[in-house]
């Protein structure tokens, strides 16, 4: 339905002579790949100049009209009846770079004869190296197309005649007309599903690591959305009704305009610096993108604050969208105009199903009510959303929100209610951040809205993992989440005061980007926000000591020895009582869930369930009255004992298999598996090989790993070379532990998982096929190959190329050192760490091995050959120095 004049077009970028003077065959060819060539150069440079993006791509597609022009001009079509139509965003007249060229080739009833000529037409297309995406249709063939497919009926609401009848497009227009099919109701829930369905494809947030500048939420897609509504229901002029129409205030037309120029030049530069047509805005192209706009490393990175406009951008775009899909759906569907109306007190009101003010005054007459429409909204289960003009009055009203309304009582009472109101409450704080209001309201998390984190770990900018993890902390609440959360789901409903747990998750991370320790900057604005709200000194204290501590339990779980007791008292001394363990819980489950869906698994969770109810058993004997280590110990071995005299050994047969064994063995086993481990050594004759079992897990505290235990002679080499061999196999090592008995055999035990995170409990063949393979591979001597797995190193590894971190510290209590690794997840990364431990003279006790998303964070609990902590300087930096350069150079491999 365009038929918009073609574009003046300067020399520099069509110059139409020289087009015309080329003869046909190679020398045309010849001739439009040049002013193709031509006209993208000086684009370009004008895009680096700086030149409006919208005007760039209306004048590559006056160029596009131009050229095509020209050539469907030199075609003879043999008197039929056929016509160039431009359609989907060519037919819009906006076409970036290394968009596709989609054309309409539209036949009349005397079309015969024309095939010859089209043929070549889109031969010589080809030849010239143009993406073109076309069809070959007649009127009743595109009106029955478009009857089924409202892709097709959308790319023809939007096409233009270049050349040919022009009766013949305007036939389409009629005949797909809403008089005859897809009227604008239908329309407009077809187009809202395809919305809501591509929404959830990118996991219905603005703020993905690597959005899609077209089809994210708040991506150009939402834009395209609210244009083939409006049209639909405003007709073909519709961009100069909607101002009129009171569906876009003037100044959300500019909020439209401006953040489509900016989500255009993002796009353009994205297809500018790949030559291609690429729409996701990956890591790589994120700093290049950065350095366009003229950002520079700072306080933040570039990278950083370039993500940040695109991220607030795409949030007020979306935004937008709602507004105005809430408008449209308004004004199809009023039908009488009548509407089912609940009034809940003189402000506000219900009509159907939305809150809306009772009068546009009402928050310059009481700014409190700013407030009480997201308490009333979360206390009342018929509202589903804000009626869109009061989110305009919202916006409007957002200069309200200073100190005196945050000092004022009456506001502090209701956003504290708010928080222990039943319904929606995740949703309604995601609108309150979209809405500018929780940001106005919290200062300090107005600072956080939109900043990136540029590493691997964090799915989600700042803002959205706050709300993602106070959304988990709900889902411990809702019946059908307790199988997911079996243990947090029963913590967080004896809280005393849920509204705790959710201001620790609003405060948790609120310190992030401003440099510094982010726990203890979050922990001074929650002890602020909270004096100011006027909490307790008790309430207080633990909301201000969650924040502080919300990396602990997490921390310890997976990078101490849990089955120590002296390590289980430790935390219980640094939790104090069952009331902070219970929050923190809580707290600790909500954020590894919040950071990345891939984070939590079975593994981790049995991690925390296992410190959990270890120090809840700390807590209720008493700090005064730690378990004695030797207890565990004789509790372990009287168990087992139990165990193999009823496969019939004796004592004296228990002591000669156990006498070389030091007293970890029996601290961190479980007496089923040392019985296990023990009835095999003992039936195992030919020492000389080894010895590999292989079992998935009977102890849910080590949730569904598969346990290989290995007992060989004890080789520098042999830690390298499972690991190695395990790769191979594709399996994950989640976690290591190493036994040097005094015999010189060594007692290994490694917890494995498939490489995608998933058990191989159930695949028998596998674990037989794994079982034998190591087997046969450790029995070959070792001849110093390197044995290692070869891989690339994926694309967003690379991307981030982050340097490997090390640090060293000696624990007094085991009397061994921590070398602890901070990596990007690399092919061999276990076996080159084992090498490097050999070429040292390095003892591994033990290991923590995490896998978190594509980082891997790994403890390992080292001696020196005498079973001593490593404490020479000079040694131990060496030893972190090799760690860093192996792993790093395996960046570019």
């Amino acid at each position: 339905m365009n038929t918009p004049a073609p574009a003046a077009l300067p020399p520099e970028i069509f110059d139409r002579q020289l087009l015309e003077a080329a003869s046909s065959g190679r020398e045309l060819i010849q001739a439009c790949k040049q002013a193709i060539s031509t006209a993208t150069a000086e684009l370009h440079r004008r895009f680096r100049a700086g030149e409006e993006t919208g005007l760039l791509l209306r004048q590559r597609a006056a160029f596009m009209d131009q050229l095509l022009g020209l050539l469907w001009d030199r075609q003879s079509f043999n008197g039929g009846q056929v016509a160039l139509v431009a359609v989907g965003g060519y037919g819009r007249g906006e076409l970036h770079p290394h968009s596709d060229i989609d054309i309409l080739l539209l036949c009349g009833e005397q079309c015969e004869g024309a095939e010859g000529g089209l043929e070549q037409f889109l031969t010589l297309l080809w030849d010239i190296g143009l993406q073109v995406g076309h069809s070959v249709r007649t009127v009743p063939e595109c009106v029955e197309a478009a009857r089924g497919d409202l892709t097709i009926l959308t790319n023809l609401m939007e096409s233009r005649a270049l050349r040919g009848p022009v009766e013949l497009i305007e036939s389409v227009w009629e005949l797909t007309g809403p008089a005859h099919m897809w009227p604008e109701a239908e329309f407009f829930r077809a187009k809202l599903e395809e919305q809501q369905n591509r929404h959830h494809k990118f996991a219905d947030t603005e703020y993905n690591l690597e959005p899609n500048v077209k089809s994210s939420p708040g991506g150009l897609r939402d834009l395209q959305i609210i244009g083939w509504i409006a049209r639909r229901h405003l007709g073909e002029d519709y961009e100069s009704k909607l101002a009129s129409a009171d569906f876009l205030p003037l100044e959300d037309l500019k909020i439209l305009r401006d953040g489509r120029e900016f989500m255009w030049r993002v796009r353009y530069a994205l297809h500018m610096i790949t030559d291609r047509e690429e729409d996701r805005l990956l890591f790589d192209h994120q700093r290049a993108l950065a350095d366009l706009w003229g950002f520079s490393n700072g306080d933040r990175l570039a990278v950083e604050q370039f993500m940040q406009v695109y991220y607030r951008w795409a949030q007020s775009l979306g935004m937008l969208n709602e507004v105005m899909i809430q408008n449209f759906e308004q004004a199809i569907f009023s039908g009488d105009g009548s509407a089912d109306i609940t009034v809940l007190n003189e402000r506000f009101q219900i009509r159907n199903s939305y809150i809306e003010a009772r009068d546009e005054s009402v928050f310059d007459d009481w700014p409190p009510a700013i407030l009480e429409i997201f308490l009333l909204s979360a206390q009342n289960e018929a509202v589903t959303g804000i009626a869109a003009n009061t989110i305009g009055l919202l916006r409007d009203s957002l200069h309200l929100i200073d100190d005196e309304f945050r000092e004022n009582p009456l506001c502090q009472d209701m956003f504290l209610e708010f928080l222990r109101s039943p319904y929606r409450l995740t949703r309604l704080l995601k609108r309150m951040t979209r809405y500018g209001v929780l940001g106005r309201y919290i200062p300090e998390f107005g600072q956080i809205i939109g900043q990136m984190q540029h590493d691997l770990f964090h799915a989600y900018t700042v803002d959205a993992h706050t709300l993602e993890v106070i959304e988990n902390m709900r889902r411990f609440l809702i019946p059908e989440f307790a199988e997911t959360f079996p243990v947090t789901s029963r913590v967080a409903a004896r809280l005393p005061k849920i509204e705790l747990l959710y201001l620790a998750g609003l405060f948790h991370d609120i310190g992030k980007g401003r440099g510094g320790d982010h726990s203890e900057l979050g922990a001074v604005d929650a002890e602020n926000f909270c004096s100011r709200h006027r909490l307790s000194r008790r309430d207080t204290n633990l909301v201000v000591w969650l924040v502080q501590n919300h990396l602990v339990m997490s921390a310890v779980s997976q990078r101490r020895d849990i089955s120590d007791p002296d390590v289980i008292l430790q935390f219980a001394q640094h939790v104090g009582d069952q009331v902070r363990l219970d929050y923190l819980l809580s707290l600790t489950v909500a954020d590894i869930n919040g950071t990345n869906p891939t984070l939590w698994n079975a593994w981790r969770g049995s991690l925390l369930r296992q410190l959990f109810t270890e120090t809840k058993r700390a807590l209720r004997r008493g700090l005064e009255n730690p378990v004695d280590k030797q207890v565990w110990i004789e509790e372990a071995r009287s168990h087992a004992i139990d165990l193999l005299e009823y496969r019939g050994f004796t004592i004296d047969d228990i002591d000669k298999l156990w006498k070389e064994r030091g007293e970890d063995y029996f601290l961190r086993e479980k007496p089923e598996d040392i019985a296990w481990h023990t009835e095999a050594i003992d039936g195992h004759y030919d020492k000389s090989k080894p010895l590999v079992l292989i079992r998935s897990s009977i102890d849910s505290s080590v949730a569904n790993t598969t346990q290989i235990f290995i007992h060989a002679q004890s080789t520098p080499q042999l830690f390298s070379r499972v690991c190695a061999q395990l790769e191979q196999l594709d399996l994950s090592i989640y976690d290591a532990r190493i036994y040097n008995a005094n015999d010189g055999m060594t007692l290994d035990t490694f917890f494995v998982l498939g490489s995608d995170g998933k058990s191989i409990a159930l695949d028998t063949a596998r674990l037989d096929y794994i079982r034998a393979t190591l087997a046969r591979e450790l029995t070959k001597e070792y001849d110093g190959a390197p044995d290692t797995v070869h891989r690339r190193t994926p694309r967003r590894h690379r991307s981030f190329a982050m340097p490997t971190e090390t640090s060293m510290t000696v624990d007094e209590i085991k009397n061994y050192s921590v070398l602890e690794v901070h990596s990007p997840d690399r092919p061999g990364l276990l076996a080159r760490i084992g090498r490097i431990f050999v070429k040292f003279g390095i003892e591994l006790q033990a290991a923590k091995i995490q896998t978190l998303g594509e980082r891997v964070e790994d403890v390992f609990f080292i001696t020196d050959g005498d079973e001593q902590p490593i404490t020479d300087p000079e040694r131990c930096a060496a030893l972190q120095q090799a760690i860093r350069e192996e792993l790093d150079e395996l960046v570019a491999a």
